[in-house]
């Protein structure tokens, strides 16, 4: 059943209105018609089963049938600090973290990231990625989208981004083959974790010091090296197995 995220304010407590992107989407994408049912949330917990009463050119009406409570959030929030990367990439970063459950992307200009976005162009293409999240979340059937948030370093990124545990992906632990601390964190079952995410050219040894001076735990996936834009999925696959699918 197709879901749309709405605005708090076109969900009452009996009707839900539709606007912009979405009516083109219900009325000539789908092709849904007067009586056809489908599911809005307002991303802040609420999700309901509606039916569509009215379709006009730039909205649509629909009554709420009925309250589902259902929450299929990752237990865990985890945040993917990923520093930018070029051509398509970051939207694979968004749109597939968004399916495997992630919270918030915190995106960050590395010392080696070959782009560079700045705080007016971060605006734009931010915008255009939150349309990315907002799709995968109604995909993968999320209760939230995921916040993104742009930071101009690596030193911006750990002050805005306060969690209960950090960790960054360091490929120098993995070729050290030592692939114990992650084993260890996730017996610890943190409930907020931040995960540093390098560019393609890997976090450099500038960014290590000063994450070590902050008491970041440098982490390896394992034995094989993986990209920039593969590194979160990974993870959070991880995750998942571990607070979901394992209990």
């Amino acid at each position: 059943m197709q879901r749309y995220f709405v605005k708090p304010e076109q969900m009452t407590d009996s009707t839900v209105t539709l606007a912009g992107d979405d009516v083109k989407h219900a009325a000539k994408v789908m092709r849904m018609k007067t009586g056809d049912k489908i599911v809005c949330l307002n991303n802040k917990g609420r999700q309901a089963l509606c039916r569509i009463d009215e379709i006009g050119s730039s909205f649509i009406h629909a009554a709420i049938v009925k309250e589902w409570d259902d929450n299929p959030e990752l237990p865990v929030r985890t945040v993917i600090g990923q520093a930018l990367v070029k051509g398509d990439k970051m939207d694979f970063v968004i749109q597939k973290g968004t399916e495997f459950g992630v919270s918030a992307f915190h995106l960050f200009e590395a010392d080696r990231s070959v782009v560079k976005w700045g705080r007016e162009k971060s605006l734009k293409k931010i915008e255009r990625l939150r349309k990315i999240a907002k799709e995968a979340a109604e995909q993968s059937e999320r209760l939230f989208i995921p916040e993104i948030h742009w930071f101009a370093s690596v030193e911006e990124l750990i002050q805005g981004s306060a969690m209960e545990t950090t960790i960054v992906l360091h490929e120098e632990k993995a070729r050290s083959k030592q692939h114990g601390d992650l084993a260890s964190l996730l017996q610890a079952e943190p409930s907020a974790l931040l995960a540093v995410i390098g560019p393609e050219g890997g976090i450099s040894e500038r960014e290590i010091d000063f994450l070590a001076r902050e008491n970041v735990m440098p982490v390896s996936l394992g034995p094989r090296i993986l990209r920039s834009e593969s590194a979160s999925v990974y993870l959070l696959a991880v995750l998942s197995y571990y607070y979901e699918l394992s209990r």
